[in-house]
């Protein structure tokens, strides 16, 4: 048996945002972090305010082959809190698909610890949940947090110069054999992706996190460090939640840019929320998310609860569905992420189709990139983001890439969902150039 019994002390926060920066600052010290920031974002359906997992007791790292077996069993074996991610290359693990595209970021397909120091916040109060091989250490800890400098030390930067990895011609050709196989019936809508990259870069990841959160304060932002692998994730997407036996998936289909002119940015919204174009991606993917859920739904428990709602935040207008399911009690926790991922939103209609497709029109593996970052609870809940409006970074490789994508459909004109893409990458590019 492992050791996981958990010392937990609580004490009182009067500055939330203020003790947040100084636990990241804390964080920094160790090889194994992961942050996870609702930002106070008022829809969020979350218990925690912030959590930030740090120092593996236990690990488990593989790649895709048998993966989510692997994890089951690593799961209810720590019968703990575990934290990870999973890539988007999981895929090949559920269906016979394959990843041989271009991947310079090199993460691991699949990655999940058992902290030895696990720290939420909730409300005005900080909550220390330490193994008990550590728990003399609370105090000390504490009281570091506290007198934690948010000052960064001094990096020299090597500034990125942002390259792309398809030019606008080469975009274009992929989407017209995307639509190709639209018109032939092979899919109905799918998720198409470009890479933009940086080489010979050399970043402050801790530094670049913060002005992406600060500009885009996400609900589902995450700040990833495992060893020289680093994901600073400014996600507004959930991909799935379990809270008991209830289960919850929030796909987002449909962008629309803000404006500073309130009349202009009220009309922009309602416009997306009347667009038939992207109310047509959003219902096709609410339809594959029932049909995932429905894999371990108890029967007739698969609902929705939101339909192509409008949710903004500080660079976007996004549209998101809210799709419910009920579960049985003997239902295994990672059952529900193997018969659902890789999520729908990344993917397209019908999915396995939209991956192959993907696959091949595509020039970059995804890795991390539209995979997933979260944890599972000790009593089995989880909740794990989309990992989109990312800026990923290999330290070692000084390699950084973010990746942006649309939904291709019959109706998507091409110029458009360009310009989408430039729309996402911007505020990436901002934080960076």
């Amino acid at each position: 048996m492992l050791q996981k019994v958990r010392t937990i002390q609580s004490f009182p926060i009067s500055n939330i945002s203020l003790y947040k920066e100084k636990l990241l600052h804390w964080a920094q010290q160790f090889e194994e972090v992961i942050w996870l920031d609702s930002n106070s974002y008022n829809k969020t359906v979350g218990k925690y305010e912030a959590l930030l997992a740090v120092e593996a007791f236990t690990a488990l790292q593989t790649d895709y082959k048998d993966a989510f077996n692997k994890l089951n069993e690593y799961q209810q074996h720590t019968n703990d809190w575990i934290f990870g991610y999973l890539t988007y290359d999981l895929k090949n693990d559920t269906e016979q698909l394959k990843s041989n595209n271009i991947d310079k970021i090199a993460f691991p397909d699949l990655y999940f610890f058992q902290p030895k120091k696990l720290i939420y916040i909730t409300s005005t109060t900080v909550t220390f949940e330490y193994l008990r091989m550590v728990d003399d250490e609370i105090n000390t800890d504490l009281m570091e947090i506290e007198e934690s400098s948010i000052f960064e030390d001094i990096v020299e930067e090597k500034l990125p110069k942002i390259k792309l990895r398809l030019t606008k011609d080469q975009y274009k050709e992929r989407v017209v054999k995307m639509k190709q196989h639209i018109a032939l019936g092979n899919i109905y809508e799918a998720n198409f992706c470009q890479e933009f990259y940086a080489e010979d870069t050399t970043i402050n990841p801790l530094t670049t996190y913060k002005n992406l959160n600060r500009i885009s304060k996400p609900p589902m932002a995450s700040f990833l460090k495992i060893e020289e692998h680093y994901a600073l994730c400014a996600s507004p997407e959930r991909y799935i939640k379990k809270e008991g036996l209830q289960i919850i998936s929030q796909p987002i289909k449909g962008t629309a840019k803000r404006d500073t002119s309130l009349t202009k940015d009220i009309k922009l919204s309602s416009n997306l929320a009347k667009d038939p174009k992207e109310r047509s991606e959003n219902i096709m993917i609410v339809d594959l998310v029932r049909n995932d859920l429905s894999k371990t739904a108890i029967k007739g428990s698969v609902i929705v609860k939101e339909l192509c709602q409008i949710y903004s935040f500080e660079q976007v207008h996004q549209m998101i569905s809210t799709i419910q399911s009920t579960i049985k009690t003997s239902t295994p926790p990672v059952e529900i992420l193997k018969t659902t991922f890789p999520m729908g939103s990344m993917t397209g209609a019908p999915k396995v189709s939209a991956m192959k497709i993907i696959e091949e029109l595509e020039v970059t593996k995804r890795g991390l990139y539209s995979g997933s970052i979260g944890y599972f609870t000790p009593n089995g809940n989880f909740d794990f983001n989309v990992v989109i409006r990312s800026i990923l970074y290999n330290k070692s490789k000084k390699h950084l890439s973010l990746s942006v994508g649309s939904a291709i459909t019959n109706k998507s004109n091409i110029d458009t969902e360009y310009e989408e893409c430039l729309l996402k990458v911007k505020a990436l590019r901002k934080v960076l150039e």
